[in-house]
């Protein structure tokens, strides 16, 4: 169950950064909601994992969805680079947090 929780930590962890990037362009009560609930059930989801997986290996997960998430979504929905050099990177984090499932 540890890595079901990790995963969804991290994509909530995705929700609340995409309410961050909203709120930049327009301040209203849902755009700071969204922002507020992906982080409290990212940390929760976050909590849960960790009581079933080692805290480094959890958190490095836990920041390379978040990471890798974020970028995607920048890239998909808010006109981000798209740069072959940039999605080169992100794969890096992604094959790093599957290296940590082979090895836990």
């Amino acid at each position: 169950m540890s890595w079901l929780f990790i995963v969804l930590a991290g994509l909530f962890e995705v929700v609340g950064v995409a309410g961050i990037a909203k709120m930049n362009k327009k301040l209203s009560f849902k755009n700071v909601a969204m922002m507020a609930c992906g982080f409290l059930i990212s940390f929760l989801f976050l909590t849960l994992a960790m009581e079933g997986m080692a805290m480094g290996t959890a958190y490095a997960v836990w920041t390379g969805i978040g990471t890798v998430g974020s970028a995607l979504v920048g890239i998909l929905f808010f006109r981000e680079s798209r740069s072959m050099l940039r999605i080169f990177f992100i794969l890096l984090v992604l094959f790093a947090v599957v290296g940590l499932k082979l090895i836990e």
